[in-house]
Protein backbone atom coordinates (compact mmCIF):
# COMPACT_ATOMS: atom_id res chain seq x y z
CA UNK A 1 0.00 0.00 0.00
CA UNK A 2 2.78 2.64 1.25
CA UNK A 3 4.98 1.59 -1.99
CA UNK A 4 1.85 1.81 -4.40
CA UNK A 5 1.88 5.32 -3.39
CA UNK A 6 5.63 6.43 -2.96
CA UNK A 7 7.53 8.40 -5.60
CA UNK A 8 10.32 6.20 -6.51
CA UNK A 9 13.47 8.16 -5.39
CA UNK A 10 12.81 7.62 -1.34
CA UNK A 11 12.09 3.62 -2.40
CA UNK A 12 15.22 3.56 -4.41
CA UNK A 13 16.80 4.89 -1.27
CA UNK A 14 15.65 1.46 0.73
CA UNK A 15 15.51 -0.88 -2.20
CA UNK A 16 18.41 -4.00 -1.72
CA UNK A 17 21.00 -2.77 -4.38
CA UNK A 18 21.01 0.59 -2.57
CA UNK A 19 22.08 -0.96 0.63
CA UNK A 20 24.59 -2.85 -0.90
CA UNK A 21 26.27 -0.26 -2.66
CA UNK A 22 26.03 2.37 0.95
CA UNK A 23 28.46 -0.85 1.79
CA UNK A 24 30.82 -1.01 -0.98
CA UNK A 25 30.96 3.04 -0.64
CA UNK A 26 32.51 2.36 3.09
CA UNK A 27 34.44 -0.09 2.08
CA UNK A 28 36.23 1.54 -0.68
CA UNK A 29 35.97 5.16 1.29
CA UNK A 30 38.25 3.22 3.88
CA UNK A 31 40.56 1.77 1.42
CA UNK A 32 41.31 5.29 0.58
CA UNK A 33 41.97 6.38 4.04
CA UNK A 34 44.55 3.27 4.38
CA UNK A 35 46.13 5.03 1.09
CA UNK A 36 46.35 8.14 2.90
CA UNK A 37 47.93 6.70 5.81
CA UNK A 38 50.20 4.84 3.66
CA UNK A 39 48.58 1.70 4.22
CA UNK A 40 47.48 1.10 0.89
CA UNK A 41 49.55 0.75 -2.66
CA UNK A 42 47.98 3.28 -5.01
CA UNK A 43 48.22 0.41 -7.69
CA UNK A 44 46.10 -1.67 -5.15
CA UNK A 45 43.58 0.95 -4.83
CA UNK A 46 42.61 1.85 -8.23
CA UNK A 47 42.03 -1.82 -9.29
CA UNK A 48 39.44 -2.00 -6.27
CA UNK A 49 37.81 1.44 -7.30
CA UNK A 50 38.00 0.08 -10.79
CA UNK A 51 36.55 -3.23 -10.37
CA UNK A 52 34.77 -3.36 -7.17
CA UNK A 53 30.87 -4.46 -7.46
CA UNK A 54 28.73 -6.84 -6.29
CA UNK A 55 25.94 -8.72 -7.96
CA UNK A 56 22.73 -9.23 -5.37
CA UNK A 57 22.10 -12.67 -6.40
CA UNK A 58 25.52 -14.19 -6.08
CA UNK A 59 25.46 -12.34 -2.54
CA UNK A 60 22.32 -14.52 -1.64
CA UNK A 61 23.86 -18.04 -2.99
CA UNK A 62 27.01 -17.22 -0.94
CA UNK A 63 25.05 -16.48 2.20
CA UNK A 64 22.70 -19.47 2.07
CA UNK A 65 26.38 -21.75 3.24
CA UNK A 66 28.06 -18.77 5.53
CA UNK A 67 24.99 -17.45 6.91
CA UNK A 68 26.20 -14.20 7.07
CA UNK A 69 25.42 -10.90 4.84
CA UNK A 70 28.71 -8.96 5.10
CA UNK A 71 30.67 -12.07 4.71
CA UNK A 72 29.04 -12.89 1.91
CA UNK A 73 29.05 -9.57 0.56
CA UNK A 74 32.65 -9.54 0.66
CA UNK A 75 32.95 -13.17 -0.74
CA UNK A 76 31.35 -11.66 -3.98
CA UNK A 77 33.46 -8.34 -4.30
CA UNK A 78 36.52 -10.38 -3.61
CA UNK A 79 35.65 -12.40 -6.37
CA UNK A 80 35.78 -9.12 -8.55
CA UNK A 81 38.73 -7.64 -7.72
CA UNK A 82 41.23 -10.53 -7.03
CA UNK A 83 44.48 -10.08 -4.91
CA UNK A 84 43.57 -6.59 -4.00
CA UNK A 85 40.96 -7.86 -1.82
CA UNK A 86 43.26 -8.65 0.85
CA UNK A 87 43.34 -4.74 1.71
CA UNK A 88 39.59 -4.08 1.99
CA UNK A 89 37.90 -4.55 5.30
CA UNK A 90 41.37 -4.72 6.80
CA UNK A 91 40.79 -4.36 10.76
CA UNK A 92 37.19 -3.39 10.37
CA UNK A 93 34.17 -5.52 11.76
CA UNK A 94 30.84 -5.93 9.91
CA UNK A 95 29.29 -3.45 12.01
CA UNK A 96 31.50 -0.80 10.47
CA UNK A 97 30.01 -1.58 7.15
CA UNK A 98 26.55 -2.44 8.34
CA UNK A 99 25.65 0.98 10.43
CA UNK A 100 27.78 3.33 8.54
CA UNK A 101 26.29 2.00 5.43
CA UNK A 102 22.85 2.52 7.16
CA UNK A 103 23.70 5.86 8.15
CA UNK A 104 24.25 6.89 4.56
CA UNK A 105 20.49 5.46 4.24
CA UNK A 106 19.51 7.56 6.90
CA UNK A 107 20.83 10.84 5.41
CA UNK A 108 19.86 10.88 2.30
CA UNK A 109 16.30 10.04 3.74
CA UNK A 110 16.23 13.12 5.43
CA UNK A 111 17.18 15.02 3.06
CA UNK A 112 14.23 13.72 1.04
CA UNK A 113 12.05 13.81 4.36
CA UNK A 114 13.60 17.86 4.49
CA UNK A 115 12.30 18.53 0.83
CA UNK A 116 9.09 17.45 1.15
CA UNK A 117 8.24 19.33 4.36
CA UNK A 118 9.70 22.49 2.68
CA UNK A 119 6.99 22.35 -0.19
CA UNK A 120 4.20 21.29 2.51
CA UNK A 121 5.70 24.75 4.42
CA UNK A 122 4.99 26.71 1.70
CA UNK A 123 1.95 25.79 0.32
CA UNK A 124 0.27 26.49 4.31
CA UNK A 125 2.08 29.33 4.36
CA UNK A 126 0.64 30.90 0.83
CA UNK A 127 -2.86 29.72 2.36
CA UNK A 128 -2.77 31.32 5.90
CA UNK A 129 -1.29 34.36 3.56
CA UNK A 130 -5.33 34.18 1.32
CA UNK A 131 -7.39 33.31 4.16
CA UNK A 132 -5.69 35.95 7.25
CA UNK A 133 -8.89 37.53 7.79
CA UNK A 134 -11.66 34.67 6.33
CA UNK A 135 -13.81 34.73 9.99
CA UNK A 136 -14.78 31.67 11.06
CA UNK A 137 -15.86 29.86 15.01
CA UNK A 138 -12.94 28.90 17.23
CA UNK A 139 -14.24 25.81 19.40
CA UNK A 140 -12.85 23.60 21.98
CA UNK A 141 -14.03 20.97 22.42
CA UNK A 142 -15.60 20.71 19.50
CA UNK A 143 -18.19 23.26 21.10
CA UNK A 144 -18.20 26.90 19.50
CA UNK A 145 -16.11 29.03 21.25
CA UNK A 146 -15.22 32.83 19.97
CA UNK A 147 -14.50 33.80 16.25
CA UNK A 148 -10.81 33.34 14.55
CA UNK A 149 -9.66 33.30 11.03
CA UNK A 150 -9.03 30.16 8.92
CA UNK A 151 -5.50 31.65 8.38
CA UNK A 152 -4.97 31.72 11.83
CA UNK A 153 -5.74 28.14 11.99
CA UNK A 154 -3.55 27.77 9.39
CA UNK A 155 -0.38 29.67 10.96
CA UNK A 156 -0.26 27.41 13.61
CA UNK A 157 -0.11 24.95 11.60
CA UNK A 158 2.34 26.38 9.62
CA UNK A 159 4.43 26.77 13.29
CA UNK A 160 3.78 23.35 13.92
CA UNK A 161 5.50 22.80 10.54
CA UNK A 162 8.45 25.03 11.33
CA UNK A 163 8.92 23.33 14.17
CA UNK A 164 9.48 19.68 13.09
CA UNK A 165 11.54 21.01 9.90
CA UNK A 166 13.76 22.11 12.15
CA UNK A 167 13.80 18.56 14.01
CA UNK A 168 14.25 16.74 10.74
CA UNK A 169 17.11 19.67 10.08
CA UNK A 170 18.68 18.63 13.69
CA UNK A 171 18.27 14.75 13.03
CA UNK A 172 19.60 14.90 10.25
CA UNK A 173 23.19 16.01 12.10
CA UNK A 174 22.48 13.62 14.53
CA UNK A 175 21.94 10.38 12.17
CA UNK A 176 25.12 11.17 10.10
CA UNK A 177 27.38 9.26 12.21
CA UNK A 178 29.57 6.60 10.89
CA UNK A 179 31.84 4.25 12.90
CA UNK A 180 35.33 2.22 11.61
CA UNK A 181 36.47 1.31 14.85
CA UNK A 182 36.89 -2.63 14.54
CA UNK A 183 35.54 -5.02 17.05
CA UNK A 184 34.06 -4.01 20.22
CA UNK A 185 35.11 -0.72 18.96
CA UNK A 186 38.59 0.06 20.47
CA UNK A 187 40.67 0.89 17.01
CA UNK A 188 42.32 -2.27 18.66
CA UNK A 189 43.13 -2.91 14.87
CA UNK A 190 42.86 0.08 12.89
CA UNK A 191 43.92 3.51 13.05
CA UNK A 192 41.52 6.33 14.09
CA UNK A 193 42.49 8.26 11.32
CA UNK A 194 41.02 5.50 8.91
CA UNK A 195 37.61 6.12 10.60
CA UNK A 196 38.27 9.87 10.85
CA UNK A 197 38.63 10.05 6.69
CA UNK A 198 36.31 7.74 5.89
CA UNK A 199 33.33 9.47 7.30
CA UNK A 200 34.87 12.83 5.86
CA UNK A 201 34.37 10.85 2.31
CA UNK A 202 31.19 9.62 2.95
CA UNK A 203 29.82 13.25 4.88
CA UNK A 204 29.15 11.56 8.02
CA UNK A 205 30.69 12.49 11.55
CA UNK A 206 32.59 10.03 13.57
CA UNK A 207 30.70 8.35 16.77
CA UNK A 208 32.03 9.60 19.94
CA UNK A 209 31.83 6.44 21.79
CA UNK A 210 30.50 3.38 19.58
CA UNK A 211 30.80 -0.24 21.20
CA UNK A 212 30.76 -2.64 17.95
CA UNK A 213 28.37 -0.99 17.06
CA UNK A 214 26.32 2.62 16.78
CA UNK A 215 24.16 2.94 19.82
CA UNK A 216 20.87 2.60 18.81
CA UNK A 217 19.58 5.76 20.53
CA UNK A 218 19.75 7.83 17.58
CA UNK A 219 18.17 5.35 15.44
CA UNK A 220 15.23 5.38 18.27
CA UNK A 221 15.61 9.19 17.76
CA UNK A 222 15.13 8.97 14.18
CA UNK A 223 11.78 7.13 14.26
CA UNK A 224 10.49 9.35 17.22
CA UNK A 225 10.91 12.11 15.35
CA UNK A 226 9.21 10.78 12.02
CA UNK A 227 6.37 9.48 14.29
CA UNK A 228 6.11 12.83 15.92
CA UNK A 229 6.18 14.82 12.38
CA UNK A 230 3.38 12.12 11.58
CA UNK A 231 1.22 13.12 14.40
CA UNK A 232 1.11 16.79 13.38
CA UNK A 233 -0.20 15.92 9.79
CA UNK A 234 -2.59 13.74 11.53
CA UNK A 235 -3.80 16.56 13.33
CA UNK A 236 -3.99 18.60 10.55
CA UNK A 237 -5.67 15.55 8.49
CA UNK A 238 -8.58 15.25 11.32
CA UNK A 239 -9.19 18.85 11.44
CA UNK A 240 -9.91 18.91 7.19
CA UNK A 241 -12.14 15.58 8.27
CA UNK A 242 -13.93 17.59 10.94
CA UNK A 243 -14.48 20.43 8.67
CA UNK A 244 -15.46 18.48 5.98
CA UNK A 245 -18.47 17.01 7.53
CA UNK A 246 -21.62 17.58 5.96
CA UNK A 247 -22.97 19.26 8.95
CA UNK A 248 -19.94 21.80 9.06
CA UNK A 249 -18.69 22.17 5.82
CA UNK A 250 -16.07 25.00 6.06
CA UNK A 251 -13.77 23.24 3.88
CA UNK A 252 -13.33 19.99 1.86
CA UNK A 253 -10.82 18.09 -0.09
CA UNK A 254 -10.50 18.62 -3.24
CA UNK A 255 -12.66 16.24 -6.06
CA UNK A 256 -11.60 15.59 -9.33
CA UNK A 257 -13.38 14.69 -12.50
CA UNK A 258 -14.51 12.04 -12.90
CA UNK A 259 -13.94 10.83 -8.94
CA UNK A 260 -16.55 8.62 -7.42
CA UNK A 261 -16.57 8.91 -3.93
CA UNK A 262 -18.87 5.49 -3.12
CA UNK A 263 -20.11 2.42 -5.00
CA UNK A 264 -24.06 3.09 -3.52
CA UNK A 265 -24.20 6.32 -2.77
CA UNK A 266 -23.29 8.87 -5.87
CA UNK A 267 -23.92 12.33 -3.50
CA UNK A 268 -20.46 11.09 -1.32
CA UNK A 269 -17.69 13.08 -1.27
CA UNK A 270 -15.04 11.59 1.39
CA UNK A 271 -11.95 13.15 2.74
CA UNK A 272 -10.17 10.10 1.73
CA UNK A 273 -6.66 11.34 1.35
CA UNK A 274 -6.68 12.84 5.03
CA UNK A 275 -8.30 9.42 6.21
CA UNK A 276 -5.10 7.94 4.68
CA UNK A 277 -2.93 10.60 6.48
CA UNK A 278 -4.61 9.23 9.84
CA UNK A 279 -4.49 5.87 8.54
CA UNK A 280 -0.64 6.24 7.80
CA UNK A 281 0.70 8.27 11.50
CA UNK A 282 -0.81 4.75 13.19
CA UNK A 283 1.81 3.19 11.33
CA UNK A 284 4.49 5.80 12.39
CA UNK A 285 3.32 5.22 15.87
CA UNK A 286 3.53 1.76 16.31
CA UNK A 287 6.74 1.73 15.67
CA UNK A 288 8.27 3.48 18.18
CA UNK A 289 8.09 1.13 21.27
CA UNK A 290 10.45 -1.16 19.25
CA UNK A 291 13.09 1.20 18.11
CA UNK A 292 12.98 2.17 22.01
CA UNK A 293 13.52 -1.30 22.94
CA UNK A 294 16.56 -1.27 20.33
CA UNK A 295 18.33 0.98 22.68
CA UNK A 296 19.00 -2.04 25.40
CA UNK A 297 20.87 -4.12 23.48
CA UNK A 298 22.98 -6.73 25.41
CA UNK A 299 26.80 -5.60 26.43
CA UNK A 300 29.03 -4.20 23.80
CA UNK A 301 26.31 -5.78 20.81
CA UNK A 302 23.99 -8.34 19.82
CA UNK A 303 21.69 -8.25 17.25
CA UNK A 304 18.16 -8.61 17.98
CA UNK A 305 17.78 -5.23 16.79
CA UNK A 306 18.81 -5.86 13.20
CA UNK A 307 15.96 -7.96 11.96
CA UNK A 308 13.22 -5.50 12.77
CA UNK A 309 15.28 -2.80 11.37
CA UNK A 310 15.29 -4.23 8.38
CA UNK A 311 11.11 -3.13 7.99
CA UNK A 312 11.06 -0.71 10.75
CA UNK A 313 13.78 1.89 9.16
CA UNK A 314 12.52 1.66 5.74
CA UNK A 315 8.54 1.77 6.66
CA UNK A 316 9.07 4.87 8.48
CA UNK A 317 11.25 6.71 6.17
CA UNK A 318 8.98 5.72 3.12
CA UNK A 319 5.80 6.52 4.61
CA UNK A 320 6.12 9.69 5.88
CA UNK A 321 7.76 10.61 2.71
CA UNK A 322 4.35 9.85 0.88
CA UNK A 323 2.23 11.33 3.80
CA UNK A 324 4.19 14.66 3.28
CA UNK A 325 3.59 14.35 -0.52
CA UNK A 326 -0.49 13.82 0.15
CA UNK A 327 -0.70 16.37 2.78
CA UNK A 328 0.78 18.81 0.45
CA UNK A 329 -1.31 17.68 -2.07
CA UNK A 330 -4.59 18.00 -0.17
CA UNK A 331 -3.37 21.96 0.90
CA UNK A 332 -2.81 22.71 -2.34
CA UNK A 333 -6.44 21.08 -3.46
CA UNK A 334 -8.22 22.39 -0.76
CA UNK A 335 -11.56 24.29 -1.22
CA UNK A 336 -12.34 26.99 1.48
CA UNK A 337 -15.49 28.04 2.19
CA UNK A 338 -16.16 31.33 3.25
CA UNK A 339 -20.20 31.72 3.77
CA UNK A 340 -20.36 28.13 5.26
CA UNK A 341 -17.73 30.14 8.00
CA UNK A 342 -20.40 32.98 8.55
CA UNK A 343 -23.16 30.58 8.67
CA UNK A 344 -21.61 28.62 11.44
CA UNK A 345 -20.31 31.19 13.66
CA UNK A 346 -23.73 33.41 13.38
CA UNK A 347 -26.07 30.22 14.38
CA UNK A 348 -28.20 31.56 17.64
CA UNK A 349 -28.19 34.68 16.87
CA UNK A 350 -24.10 34.78 17.63
CA UNK A 351 -23.97 33.27 21.18
CA UNK A 352 -20.20 33.13 20.36
CA UNK A 353 -19.92 36.57 21.49
CA UNK A 354 -21.22 35.84 24.93
CA UNK A 355 -17.77 37.02 26.84
CA UNK A 356 -17.95 40.84 24.87
CA UNK A 357 -21.45 41.08 26.49
CA UNK A 358 -20.34 39.78 29.66
CA UNK A 359 -16.63 41.90 29.98
CA UNK A 360 -19.09 45.83 29.10
CA UNK A 361 -21.21 44.91 32.03
CA UNK A 362 -18.54 44.30 34.52
CA UNK A 363 -16.92 47.60 32.84
CA UNK A 364 -20.45 49.50 33.71
CA UNK A 365 -20.40 48.49 37.09
CA UNK A 366 -22.03 44.96 37.36
CA UNK A 367 -20.33 42.19 39.23
CA UNK A 368 -18.89 39.46 37.46
CA UNK A 369 -20.81 36.86 39.14
CA UNK A 370 -24.28 38.41 38.08
CA UNK A 371 -23.29 39.77 34.82
CA UNK A 372 -22.26 35.91 33.60
CA UNK A 373 -25.85 34.63 35.12
CA UNK A 374 -27.70 37.15 32.85
CA UNK A 375 -25.33 36.19 29.87
CA UNK A 376 -25.47 32.69 30.08
CA UNK A 377 -29.31 32.94 30.42
CA UNK A 378 -29.93 34.71 27.36
CA UNK A 379 -27.41 32.74 25.61
CA UNK A 380 -28.50 29.35 27.01
CA UNK A 381 -31.91 30.65 25.71
CA UNK A 382 -30.81 30.85 22.27
CA UNK A 383 -28.88 27.85 21.99
CA UNK A 384 -31.78 25.02 23.80
CA UNK A 385 -34.33 27.30 21.03
CA UNK A 386 -35.16 26.36 17.41
CA UNK A 387 -33.96 29.09 15.53
CA UNK A 388 -33.10 31.22 18.79
CA UNK A 389 -31.55 34.17 18.62
CA UNK A 390 -28.87 35.29 21.37
CA UNK A 391 -28.62 38.84 20.18
CA UNK A 392 -32.34 39.69 20.11
CA UNK A 393 -32.49 38.06 23.96
CA UNK A 394 -30.01 40.47 24.60
CA UNK A 395 -31.81 43.83 22.98
CA UNK A 396 -35.12 42.36 25.11
CA UNK A 397 -33.40 41.91 28.42
CA UNK A 398 -33.74 45.40 30.03
CA UNK A 399 -31.65 44.57 32.75
CA UNK A 400 -28.84 44.11 30.07
CA UNK A 401 -29.80 46.98 27.87
CA UNK A 402 -30.81 49.54 30.58
CA UNK A 403 -26.35 49.20 31.24
CA UNK A 404 -25.16 49.47 27.58
CA UNK A 405 -26.09 50.83 24.26
CA UNK A 406 -27.22 49.65 21.17
CA UNK A 407 -24.09 50.94 20.00
CA UNK A 408 -21.88 49.32 22.62
CA UNK A 409 -24.25 46.09 22.06
CA UNK A 410 -23.09 46.47 17.84
CA UNK A 411 -19.64 46.97 19.24
CA UNK A 412 -19.69 42.95 21.09
CA UNK A 413 -21.16 41.60 18.12
CA UNK A 414 -18.09 42.91 15.57
CA UNK A 415 -15.90 39.89 14.83
CA UNK A 416 -13.59 41.57 13.34
CA UNK A 417 -12.36 42.69 17.02
CA UNK A 418 -11.44 39.04 17.70
CA UNK A 419 -8.33 39.18 14.44
CA UNK A 420 -7.06 42.96 15.11
CA UNK A 421 -3.56 41.69 16.87
CA UNK A 422 -3.29 39.08 14.17
CA UNK A 423 -0.34 40.65 13.03
CA UNK A 424 1.99 39.92 16.60
CA UNK A 425 1.93 36.18 14.59
CA UNK A 426 2.41 36.95 11.40
CA UNK A 427 4.87 38.91 12.06
CA UNK A 428 6.34 35.95 14.30
CA UNK A 429 5.43 33.62 10.77
CA UNK A 430 7.22 36.07 8.36
CA UNK A 431 3.64 35.33 6.41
Amino acid sequence: MIERYTLPEMGEIWEENAKFQSWLDVEIAACKANYELGNLPKEHLEHIISHAKFSPERIKDIEKEVKHDVIAFLTNLNEYVGDAGRYIHVGMTSSDVLDTGLSIQLKNSCNLLIKEIKNLEAQVRKLAGIHKFTIMVGRSHAIHGEPISFGFKLAGWLAEIIRNKKRLVSLKEEISTGQISGAMGTYANTNPEVEAITCALLGLNPDTVSTQIISRDRHAEYVQTLALVGSSLDRFATEIRNLQRTDVLEVEEGFSKGQKGSSAMPHKRNPIRSERVSGLSRVLKSYVNTALDNVSLWHERDISHSSNERIMLPDVSICLHFMLREMTEIMSNLQVYPDNMLDNMNIYGGVIFSQKVLLILVEKGMSREDAYKLVQKNAHQAWNTKNGDFRKNIENDPQIMDKITTLELDECFNPSIHLSNLNVIWDRLSI
